[in-house]
Parts: structure tokens; C-alpha cells; sequence
């Protein structure tokens, strides 16, 4: 069994298939998944899902990247829904300097204001960082992000940074890029970080894993970052997938 702890079920490019997806993963035992609403839309979709199948879970929160178009009554409105038993976590918040549609200062008071929310609501933190390393860990440690914990969501960073995050009481989550030829440190991070410490994802519809790279990715391929990591590990693929899956419903304290 595996569980896909970060997929966007609600994203628009499902809008002709979601069924035949859902099945597809069921088919490659991927049997929960957690839904991610970044967004008002994105937010109420991950809610409806979460509704409709047992086996859906929700995470909700405001992305840095729109960080500017955050307002004080859509955080309010994401704490009312974080009441919701199936609401499992507060995200995908963090910081992402690649693209510049949100100034940083603006970034850095959306994340902290959502990592407060998650401490209130007693929830872990899933964590969006691009090129914003330094700023993410210091972010974290001077709001004390470790009395809730968290993940590191598609964790691209080193081995040294991972261990800063896992002082932390943050998961590393692992996702597709794992499996491209050139991601050397991904791969280092499979390698070195004990498997307690470890959870699996895709990010679909983004960062489809090798042999998919370059088209839409789905929960179907998260065995793919398994194998990976099995592979790197010199384990059994079983192995990876019974630790990951049992890290994944201890830490989201899913139904089993």
C-alpha cells in the first residue's frame, strides 16, 4: 500500500478524467490520498473531495506565490474549515522566490501568520520552498515551527538542510524528481535519510516521475518514487512503501 501525501486532485486538468484517476491509483494501491488547496478554489475543491471519497484527505492553506491576494477573511475562512476532521494539516505555505508576483516581505508575513494558524489549530505545516532555503529554516525555527511539525513538501535541498528539518520535526517528503537521471541530491537524500523520516508524494499534476517527465503526472505513480527510493536504499520496494505509508498515517493521523 502507499499513500500519495501531496496531489492536487483539484487542479483543472483533471476536470475531464478525475474518476478514471482516482481508479488508476486505487489499481496501483495507492489507497489515500491527501488533496492540497492552495487557494479559494483550489481550497473548496479539496474540501468537496475529502467529502466524497473516505479515502481523500485535505490540506489547506494560502501559497506563497499569491501570497499578495491573501486576505484576513480568507485566513479566518481557512480556520473555520480546518475544523473539519478530514482537514489533516495547514499548506502549502513557505516561501518561493522564483517567481516575483508576490513581493518577499509579503511572503514571509503570509507564512508566519499561517504557521501561528497552525500552532492555534494544533496542525502540522506542509511547506512549499523554492530558492528560499535560508529564509524557510529561519522562518521556522523563529516561530518555533517545531511545536507542531511538519513536511518538507517535494524536498529538493541537501542532506544537511534535511537534517536542519528534521531537528525540526519536519517529515522530508519526497516526490517525482527523485526519479530524474540528473537530480543528484534528491537522490543523496533517499540514500542518507533514515526511512522514519520519510514520506512519498507526487505533486500531480506536476513533476511527473521518470518515465512520465514532461506530461501530466498522477497518484498512480507514486509506487515510481517508492522504487527510487528502494533502489537507492538497496531495499525492497516493500519495505519503502509499508515505512512510508505507516509515517504518512502516524503523522496525519489518518484512519487505517
Amino acid at each position: 500500500m502507499f499513500i500519495d501525501t501531496h496531489v492536487h486532485l483539484n487542479a483543472d486538468q483533471y476536470d475531464e478524467d478525475l474518476q478514471q484517476v482516482i481508479e488508476r491509483a486505487i489499481e496501483a494501491k495507492v489507497e489515500k490520498m491527501v488533496v492540497v488547496g492552495f487557494d479559494r478554489k483550489t481550497i473548496e475543491r479539496a474540501m468537496e473531495l475529502a467529502d466524497e471519497y473516505e479515502f481523500i484527505y485535505a490540506v489547506i492553506g494560502w501559497h506563497p506565490v499569491d501570497a499578495i491576494d491573501c486576505t484576513q477573511d480568507d485566513l479566518e475562512w481557512i480556520e473555520q474549515l480546518a475544523a473539519h476532521p478530514k482537514v489533516v494539516g495547514i499548506g502549502e505555505t513557505g516561501l518561493d522566490y522564483y517567481w516575483d508576483k508576490s513581493p518577499r516581505d509579503i511572503q514571509q508575513e503570509l507564512f508566519r501568520k499561517q504557521i501561528h494558524l497552525a500552532q492555534k489549530l494544533k496542525l502540522p505545516i506542509i511547506i512549499h520552498n523554492r530558492e528560499a532555503t535560508g529564509d524557510v529554516v529561519k522562518i521556522l525555527r523563529e516561530e518555533n515551527a517545531a511545536s507542531v511539525g511538519g513536511v518538507m513538501h517535494c524536498f529538493s535541498g541537501s542532506v544537511e538542510t534535511a537534517r536542519e528539518c528534521i531537528e525540526m520535526n519536519f517529515m522530508i517528503s519526497l516526490g517525482g524528481p527523485v526519479t530524474f537521471k540528473n537530480a543528484r541530491m534528491p537522490k543523496e537524500v533517499a540514500r542518507e535519510i533514515p526511512l522514519e523520516h520519510l514520506m512519498i508524494e507526487t505533486d500531480a499534476p506536476y513533476l511527473a516521475p521518470h518515465p512520465y517527465r514532461g506530461k501530466r503526472n498522477e497518484p498512480s505513480y507514486v509506487p515510481l518514487v517508492a522504487e527510487e527510493i528502494a533502489r537507492q536504499k538497496e531495499l525492497p520496494i516493500e519495505k519503502v512503501a509499508q515505512a512510508t505509508t505507516l509515517n504518512a498515517i502516524k503523522f496525519f493521523n489518518l484512519d487505517e
